[in-house]
């Protein structure tokens, strides 16, 4: 009857170091109890066999960020205000939610509409998730974010100095009303 393939490096393990089986210590540890010893054998026997279900899908892409949700406040610097609903307490809360790699979607909590732009580039609630609601975000030299449009190019969410939004068609990323600090 053949061994399993999860048991052939344990039993490997056991004839070429007999002290794994005996209970002999290496020189310098403590005696290990029977627990112990089979935990180690254990490891050894997952790390030289790389079982399929131990090995972890680690791609180049970067996809390390997708799922993780960030609840922030999007503070602008071009004005002392906010992203509209997002100053008060909880009120301001958005979550933003990376949909691809440099890509987010921005979701106010409270009020449960995701932020879009339509074609023109007027921002507005959206209640359910679509390609208008595609930011990407982009990391200024001076450390604050820009936030384009997927799906309409060099249209970015902007405010005013009255603390209302701007249409995106007529600012560009070097104007200040368009640099947001995401804070706590």
């Amino acid at each position: 009857m053949p061994l399993p393939a999860a048991l052939l490096p344990a039993l490997l393990l056991g004839l070429l170091w007999p002290g794994a089986v005996r209970g002999r210590s290496p020189p310098g540890r403590l005696p290990a109890g029977p627990r112990q010893r089979r935990w180690d054998a254990a490891l050894f026997a997952r790390s030289v066999a790389r079982l399929p279900a131990e090995r972890r899908d680690a791609t180049r892409d970067g996809d390390y960020l997708l799922g993780i949700k960030r609840l922030r406040r999007l503070y602008c610097n071009g004005t002392p205000f906010c992203l509209p609903d997002s100053c008060a307490s909880s009120v301001g809360l958005l979550e933003i939610s990376p949909v691809e790699r440099g890509v987010v979607s921005i979701f106010g909590v409270r009020s449960g509409l995701f932020v879009a732009m339509n074609s023109k580039g007027k921002l507005y609630g959206s209640a359910h998730f679509n390609d208008e609601c595609k930011f990407k975000e982009i990391l200024l030299p001076n450390n604050y974010n820009a936030y384009e449009s997927r799906i309409y190019p060099r249209m970015y969410i902007a405010l005013s100095k009255n603390g209302r939004t701007k249409k995106g068609n007529k600012v560009s990323p070097t104007m200040t009303v368009t640099h947001f600090l995401p804070r706590i």
